[in-house]
């Protein structure tokens, strides 16, 4: 099955940081809008999404963006499952891939950073 995703919306709050076994983890809030004729009129809908990231991206994600950027967002739809006072809960949240800025009524300067090295194990 495949669940890839691509999410264009505005951030809904800053990135949150936090390091896990060493590694860097960062989650986003993205509330993408849809605006549709209704009699005459128009009708915006708003859909939330929570999105997680890992390690370079995280990092780059938390120093970069901040709440109301327009982002677009790919990656994929992951479900989890835990107890809590004894009833089943799940949640899907997008696990990114890529994020970035979206130029349609912004710009964006980007800042390469150096690609560390590979070691050979």
């Amino acid at each position: 099955m495949n669940s890839t995703v691509t999410l264009i919306g505005n951030l809904t709050r800053d990135p949150e940081v936090r390091v896990t076994n060493g590694n860097s983890l960062t989650r986003i809030g993205v509330a993408v809008d849809r605006r549709f004729a209704v009699n005459g009129g128009f009708e915006t809908r708003v859909s939330y999404f929570s999105v997680v990231m890992w390690g370079t991206l995280a990092e780059n994600v938390a120093t970069s963006l901040h709440r109301g950027d327009r982002v677009i967002v790919n990656g994929r739809l992951e479900q989890s499952t835990w107890k809590a006072d004894d009833q089943t809960r799940s949640a899907i949240e997008v696990v990114a891939d890529e994020v970035g800025p979206s130029l349609r009524w912004a710009t964006a300067e980007s800042l390469s950073k150096s690609r560390p090295e590979l070691v050979a194990a």
